[in-house]
């Protein structure tokens, strides 16, 4: 009996939450008043695009091979940068290594403010600052990556083996010793997976950053898009495949044979 009480109070909590999720969708698409009957209605556009699409412009391939390779330029020097400065930071947001709740306070909070700002919306006011081009991709991703490493980094931290720290404080150590000899030897492979994991992520994130003008490969993207290029459209999409998963096997090989 109380089986079938469970499984019915299940069901009804599944149902609940399924009409609710409805509900809650119907109300969105009022509000932003959504015409589902546009999808139907541009079918020739689609058609349009597809045709352009499975058709790509292969003689347009040499004009992409110096994006890519800024694409890749810039997500490597972004990552770098990024997970040089997230390393430091990360340990001065961790009160194992600083033994100081104000220090580790500003840092952390700091951290949160980081990575609350969209890639997108870090690429724009880069643009407005600096101007068009790859530095303005190379320090949105830079920014981007600390944020996100450094979390990791001080949340690894804060799970190591606390014995050799506390053998160092009793000799005396100062807390750059302790941070040197006792924290990095238990963090280092991780913070390696951290920064390759964030360069595959960094690969992805350069071709959209292209849109608001950080330049890479993200730019001949959006102006292949903009005069309805599809072959071109269509090139560049299946360039960005095979340089995300090269990236990825790359990663995935260092990370099993080298860390």
């Amino acid at each position: 009996m109380k089986l079938k009480q469970t499984i019915h109070e299940n069901l009804f909590k599944q149902l609940s939450l399924i009409f609710v999720i409805v509900i809650l969708f119907l109300m969105a698409g009022s509000v932003i008043d959504a015409d589902w009957t546009e999808v139907s209605e541009n079918h020739r556009q689609a058609v349009v695009f597809l045709e352009g699409f499975l058709r790509p412009e292969w003689g347009y391939i040499n004009q992409l091979i110096v994006p890519m390779i800024e694409t890749i330029l810039m997500s490597v020097s972004g990552t770098f940068l990024g997970v040089i400065f997230a390393i430091p930071a990360a340990f001065l947001g961790t009160y194992i290594v600083t033994r100081n709740y104000f220090i580790t306070y500003l840092f952390r909070t700091f951290f949160s403010l980081i990575r609350t700002i969209p890639n997108l919306l870090l690429a724009a006011l880069f643009v407005a600052i600096i101007g068009i081009g790859e530095l303005t991709g190379v320090l949105t991703i830079a920014v981007f990556t600390f944020g996100m490493v450094s979390q990791l980094i001080f949340a690894n931290i804060e799970t190591i083996d606390e014995g050799p720290i506390e053998a160092d404080e009793s000799i005396g150590a100062t807390r750059f010793q302790i941070a040197v000899n006792s924290v990095w030897p238990q963090v280092a492979q991780s913070v390696y997976a951290y920064a390759l994991y964030a360069f595959e992520v960094n690969v992805r994130a350069s071709v959209v950053l292209g849109y608001v003008g950080a330049g890479g490969i993200g730019v001949m993207l959006n102006t292949a898009l903009s005069f309805m290029q599809f072959g071109r459209v269509s090139l560049i999409i299946i360039i960005i495949l095979i340089l995300v998963a090269i990236t990825n096997w790359i990663s995935e090989y260092i990370r099993r044979e080298v860390i």
